[in-house]
């Protein structure tokens, strides 16, 4: 599955707007511990490999390009753990992927507690993400089945949100924010990378 998503930094205002009429799906709090390398192999190259309670995911960049600013990213999600080892080349040294992942030189650089709202309105699934260091993102989100599907995605999200009136609309997520805050040498290497203005 492909998952195609727009982020924005939503108002108050938008989020009373958005979620008349819409359906919500669920409400969960969960933790994720982001990986990367030393010199930050996969978020210097928009790759997220996160640990959320045990189960490890990753998402892979479909379309992303240095300073491409404002285009839809889509996402490849692997979450099945020898597809994770195989896009590593790694071959099953440990127990578990965490202690693969660790042999490999892949370590926990963050850790974000969420609180996700998950709705859905129409065809179109958003979520409103808070988080623990006081930081608010809505993506409007599609899966499709494969790369023919996209554009038309694109173009749903685009329409929703217009017609929602959403204004500030977001190039990166909350593992960025968090970056930015905490990590200034991390968040210089996304800048010189292109992941971020």
């Amino acid at each position: 599955m492909i998952e195609v998503e727009k982020k924005f930094i939503p108002t108050s205002e938008e989020i009373e707007r958005v979620i008349q009429g819409a359906n919500l799906l669920e409400e969960e709090t969960h933790t994720d511990v982001y990986y990367d390398t030393e010199n930050y192999e996969l978020t210097t190259k928009v790759t997220w490999l996160r640990d959320r309670g045990g189960k490890f995911e990753l998402k892979i960049p479909l379309n992303w390009k240095p300073n491409n600013h404002g285009a839809i990213v889509q996402f490849e999600e692997l979450e099945d753990e020898d597809e994770i080892r195989k896009f590593f080349g790694i071959n099953s040294q440990a127990n578990t992927l965490e202690g693969d992942l660790n042999a490999n030189g892949y370590k926990p650089f963050a850790s974000i507690t969420t609180t996700r709202k998950k709705y859905k309105k129409g065809e179109l699934f958003f979520v409103i993400d808070s988080t623990d260091f006081d930081f608010t993102i809505l993506e409007i989100e599609l899966m499709v089945d494969s790369e023919s599907g996209i554009k038309k995605a694109e173009e749903k999200i685009l329409a929703f949100a217009k017609e929602h009136g959403f204004t500030k609309a977001l190039d990166t997520g909350k593992v960025v924010e968090w970056i930015r805050r905490k990590d200034p040498n991390h968040y210089q290497a996304l800048k010189r990378a292109g992941v971020v203005q």
